[in-house]
C-alpha cells in the first residue's frame, strides 16, 4: 500500500460519524472507472482518495470496471488503468466487473417493475428529452407510463430477447415526472444496444444506465462508503432511490461527492485527450505533454510526486483550479535528492584553450548531487578543446551578465578559471570558436591567488563529448486573448546537444538532472539503437510559492 498520507477532511469525518454509530463496522471503497480512455491527473486524486482512505482505516479498496456500455470500451485502456494504479503504489483487494453483475441487475430491474416502479417506454431518446420538461417547468408524463406490470415484464422480456431495434423501447424507472430534480423525472435505466462486450460476448444486447448499475454494483461489492465527484451530487437521490426500492440490500452504501480538480494550463476531458490522440496532434496516450498517468510517467514525474501533490490539494466540496506550478514544485522537491546530475551542453559553442597541452586530457572531479554529498562525486575529462552552453556566451554582454565574453574571466565548474581572449566566426558571422586561455594555478580545490570571478559554468570535453536529443516541453494548452485554453504551438521543442560520457550509459526511464537545466528523463520509447532522447521532466527553479 502507498505510503500516502491522506490528511483528515469532511469525507472522514463522514466515516468516522458511521463508524461512531455504527452504520458500519468497517470501511470499503472502490475505484470505478470506466475503460474507455487512459487515466489523467485527476483521476490520481479519485485514486489516492480512495485507496488511502481504504489504508487509514484499515480496510479495502477493489478497482471495478465500469463497463456498461460496450460500444466504448477496449482492453488497452484495462491494461494501462492497472498498470498506473500499480505504479502510483496501490493494491486493489478484487479486481472486478460491472458486467459480471448484469444478472443481478436485470433482476434488480425486474423487482422494480413487479413493485410497479418502472415501465417499458416507446417514446424515442427527443421524445423522452422534450417530455422531461425544464429546470423552471416539470415534466409530462409518458403515454406509456401506466402500462400494467403484466405488460411491462413482456415487453422487457422481449427488449431481452433481442425483439426490437436499438433505440426502440427504453425501461424507465417510475419516479416523479414534477420532481425539481431532472435525474428523478422517470430516469432510463435500462436502453437496448446491439453491441459483442468484451466481457459477455452477446449474451446481452439490453444494458443498464449508470445511474442504475453504480448504485447495484456499490451494494453487491459490500462497499460503505462511495466516494464520486461533485457532478454526481444531484444523482445522489435516485442513488439512494434505486438502492431503497430494488430493497436487496438491508445496509445500502453512501455517497459521498467531493470536487474535481483542476489545473490550469491543462483539458482532462478523456473525449477531449482522445481527439488530440486520434487527430495526430500527440504521438500517442503516452505523449510527456498529455496530462495521462502514462503521459507523466514517460514525462519523468514519479509517483511519490503525484501522491504529494494530491495529498497537498486535498478534498473540498467547493471546485476550484490548482496551479500546475504546485505539481511541478511537487516533482522538484522529489527529484533534488533522489538523481545524480550531468553535465549537457545545449546549442553548443566550440572553445579552445590554446596554452592548455594539445594532446592531453585530465580528470576533473564534481559532486553528483550538491544537496546529497552522501551521493559522492564523479570524475569527467577536461581538454584543450571543449564545448560550453550557448546561453553561457554573449560577444556583447548585457548588463550583469557575469558569464562568458570576450575579456572577461570564469571558473569552469570542477577545473580552471578560463578567459575569452578572441571570437573566431564563420563566412556567415557565426560563431564557429572561443580561443581562450586558462590558469594553471586555479584548477578547483586550489590556491586562487586571491582572484575571484563572479562566473561559474559547466563544459563538456569535445573528444568524448556524447551526442543527444533534448526534447524541452512546455504546457499543453496556453490561454488566448480571451482566457480560453487553446494549443500551445511551442509545446514541444527539440534541439541537439552534448553530454559527458558517462550519460552514453542511461537507460531508458533513468532520470537526471542536467546542470543548471533542469531535470531531465532518458525516453523509455525513443532511447533504441544508439539513440538518447531526454524528456525534460521540469525546470530546476520556478517562480511559484506554494502555501
Amino acid at each position: 500500500m502507498s505510503e500516502t498520507n491522506i490528511a483528515n477532511n469532511f469525507i472522514h469525518a463522514f466515516i468516522d460519524e458511521d463508524l461512531a454509530e455504527g452504520v458500519y463496522n468497517k470501511v470499503a471503497t472502490r475505484f470505478p472507472p470506466e475503460p474507455n480512455g487512459y487515466l489523467h491527473i485527476g483521476h490520481a486524486k479519485s485514486i489516492c482518495l480512495n485507496f488511502g482512505t481504504a489504508a487509514k482505516y484499515s480496510g479495502t479498496c477493489n478497482l471495478r470496471y465500469d463497463d456498461t456500455n460496450p460500444v466504448k470500451e477496449d482492453m488497452e485502456y484495462v491494461n494501462s488503468i492497472e498498470k498506473d494504479i500499480t505504479w502510483l503504489g496501490f493494491k486493489w483487494e478484487n479486481k472486478l466487473w460491472a458486467s459480471g453483475y448484469f444478472d443481478t441487475m436485470y433482476d434488480a430491474a425486474v423487482e422494480l417493475i413487479k413493485k410497479g416502479l418502472a415501465y417499458v417506454d416507446d417514446l424515442s431518446a427527443d421524445e423522452i428529452k422534450e417530455y422531461r420538461g425544464t429546470l423552471t417547468e416539470p415534466g409530462k408524463e409518458s403515454p406509456f407510463r401506466n402500462r400494467s406490470v403484466e405488460e411491462n415484464l413482456a415487453l422487457f422480456t422481449e427488449m431481452k430477447e433481442g425483439k426490437y431495434a436499438d433505440g426502440e423501447k427504453v425501461l424507465r424507472a417510475k419516479i416523479d415526472m414534477a420532481s425539481p430534480n431532472i435525474n428523478m423525472r422517470d430516469p432510463v435505466i435500462y436502453r437496448i444496444v446491439r453491441a459483442t462486450h468484451h466481457n459477455t460476448g452477446d449474451k446481452w444486447c439490453i444494458y443498464p444506465m449508470y445511474d442504475f448499475a453504480h448504485p447495484i454494483e456499490d451494494a453487491i461489492e459490500g462497499i460503505t462508503h462511495s466516494i464520486c465527484t461533485m457532478e454526481f451530487e444531484d444523482h445522489r437521490p435516485l442513488y439512494d432511490w434505486v438502492l431503497k426500492e430494488v430493497g436487496f440490500w438491508p445496509n445500502p452504501p453512501r455517497q459521498i461527492e467531493f470536487a474535481r480538480l483542476n489545473l490550469t494550463n491543462t483539458v482532462m476531458s478523456k473525449r477531449y485527450l482522445k481527439a488530440l490522440v486520434d487527430d495526430g496532434v500527440v504521438d500517442g496516450w503516452d505523449d510527456p505533454r498529455m496530462p495521462t498517468i502514462a503521459g507523466l510517467r514517460r514525462r519523468g514525474y514519479t509517483p511519490e510526486a503525484i501522491r504529494d501533490f494530491c495529498d497537498r490539494v486535498g478534498v473540498a466540496k467547493a471546485n476550484s483550479m490548482v496551479d500546475m506550478g504546485l505539481l511541478e514544485h511537487c516533482v522538484r522537491e522529489d527529484l533534488q535528492y533522489k538523481v545524480e546530475s550531468r553535465n549537457v551542453v545545449e546549442d553548443p559553442i566550440k572553445v579552445v584553450i590554446t596554452n592548455y597541452p594539445e594532446d592531453e586530457t585530465e580528470m576533473v572531479t564534481v559532486e553528483n548531487n550538491k544537496n546529497l554529498p552522501e551521493m559522492g562525486e564523479r570524475q569527467i575529462p577536461f581538454s584543450r578543446e571543449l564545448y560550453v552552453d550557448g546561453a553561457d556566451f554573449m560577444e556583447v554582454p548585457a548588463k550583469k551578465y557575469f558569464r562568458l565574453f570576450p575579456g572577461n574571466e570564469v571558473r569552469f565548474k570542477g577545473a580552471y578559471f578560463i578567459k575569452c581572449e578572441e571570437v573566431v566566426k564563420n563566412d556567415d558571422g557565426s560563431i564557429k570558436e572561443l580561443l581562450c586561455t586558462y590558469d594553471p594555478a586555479t584548477k578547483s580545490g586550489e590556491g586562487f591567488d586571491g582572484r575571484k570571478v563572479k562566473g561559474t559554468i559547466h563544459f563538456v570535453d569535445a573528444r568524448t563529448a556524447v551526442p543527444i536529443t533534448i526534447r524541452n516541453y512546455g504546457y499543453l494548452m496556453v490561454p488566448d486573448e480571451n482566457g480560453e485554453n487553446v494549443l500551445n504551438p511551442e509545446s514541444l521543442v527539440e534541439t541537439k546537444g552534448f553530454a559527458e560520457p558517462l550519460l552514453s550509459e542511461a537507460k531508458p526511464g533513468e532520470r537526471f538532472q542536467f546542470f543548471r537545466h533542469g531535470y531531465y528523463i532518458a525516453d523509455e520509447k525513443l532511447c533504441k539503437d544508439g539513440n538518447l532522447v531526454f524528456n525534460r521532466i521540469v525546470d530546476l527553479k520556478s517562480g511559484y510559492k506554494p502555501e
